[in-house]
């Protein structure tokens, strides 16, 4: 996955379930994206995205 793809995969998942999402690089250096809760904090994060940040 690309960064701009998980940039817009990443908007639409926090807007539609209204939680902070993840952007991460795993070891393999893909890019993934999971809900702030689910991450465990073993791989580099890219960015994060709040839906409830101005």
């Amino acid at each position: 996955m690309t960064l701009t793809d998980a940039q817009a995969f990443a908007f639409s998942l926090a807007t539609t379930l209204m939680v902070a999402i993840v952007i991460f690089r795993a070891g393999d250096g893909t890019l993934s994206v999971v809900p702030s809760n689910e991450f465990d904090g073993d791989a580099e994060i890219v960015a994060e995205i709040d839906p409830f940040a101005s």
